[in-house]
């Protein structure tokens, strides 16, 4: 598959309109059109559906979408090195890994902090689930990666080292007009009869755990492709959803919080690869867990 294609299609989704796209992109509508079904026949599924106002990517195409645009901006960053080399202005940027509730807050914060120590450096900062993060530091890909052992959990792997930054309480996100919004501490009985929402593997189990000690089961009837789809079914009221207290100060104004008795917690660690470490790395580690200390919760 051509990344050309690729970009076609992320642009489309951007703007909701193949004549909107094609007039970015500098081509005629019937060419966008073109390069989108050829990728649909590609791929086997349809990724674009039409409505009154334009296009809007399917599910399917809402998936690829995120990997293209991963991908795309991979691309670019390789095209910025090359060019580095050839002007000769190479210097391996800091590569920083990190889970989108951290993403959110704490890392872009330490990295702050670590720039203000060190000067100006080269860096970019690249989200993931903690396993994504994990394997990409082993293969070289990242520097450092902030992750979460929230299940299913880290490996203890030889190849890299592991720093333990602190514990997380989990809170639950409320539309900023649901009944409980500015109660808490709550148990998780007085949640029983709401409906959650979900986006990965890992804080749905933490979220079943929790219901399972307070002997009630939460009914979570509805899944997001992401942290910010999730935030969004909260915020119009269509779920609740059990999100990581480090996020609370990045939320958007619609959602609330609201903390739990006996909250579930998740274990925050800085990994970072045993051999070649890059020279702005450990700082960063430091300033990570300045960073993580005063966002936990009270």
């Amino acid at each position: 598959m051509e990344l050309t294609v690729w970009r076609t299609f992320v642009v489309v989704c951007r703007l909701g309109s193949l004549s909107a796209a094609a007039t970015e992109l500098h081509h005629t509508q019937s060419a966008v059109s073109r390069q989108i079904a050829g990728l649909e026949r590609q791929l086997g599924v349809p990724l674009v559906e039409r409505h009154a106002r334009g296009v809007r990517p399917t599910p399917a195409g809402e998936v690829f979408r995120h990997h293209a645009v991963a991908t795309l901006n991979e691309a670019e960053r390789a095209v910025r090195a090359v060019r580095d080399v050839r002007e000769g202005t190479f210097s391996r940027p800091l590569a920083v890994g990190a889970t989108p509730s951290l993403a959110a807050g704490i890392v872009p914060e330490a990295v702050r902090g670590l720039l203000e120590q060190v000067g100006s450096i080269r860096w970019n900062l690249l989200p993931g689930l903690s396993a994504q993060l994990h394997n990409r530091v082993i293969a070289g890909d990242l520097d450092i990666a902030a992750v979460t052992d929230a299940p299913p959990g880290l490996p203890h792997d030889p190849r890299v080292e592991r720093r333990f930054l602190g514990l997380d309480d989990m809170v639950v996100a409320l539309p900023v007009g649901h009944p409980q919004a500015g109660r808490g501490p709550v148990p998780m009985q007085t949640l029983a009869d709401q409906t959650w929402v979900e986006d990965n593997d890992g804080s749905a189990a933490l979220l079943r755990q929790h219901a399972a000690r307070a002997g009630v089961s939460a009914r979570i009837d509805l899944a997001a492709a992401d942290l910010v789809g999730k935030l969004a079914l909260v915020a119009t009221g269509h779920a609740i959803a059990l999100i990581p207290g480090v996020l609370t100060g990045a939320l958007r104004a619609d959602v609330t919080t609201l903390p739990l008795v006996d909250p579930p917690t998740r274990g925050i660690y800085a990994i970072t690869p045993r051999r070649d470490l890059h020279p702005s790395a450990a700082p960063l580690l430091d300033q990570l867990a300045t960073a993580f200390a005063p966002a936990r919760p009270a």
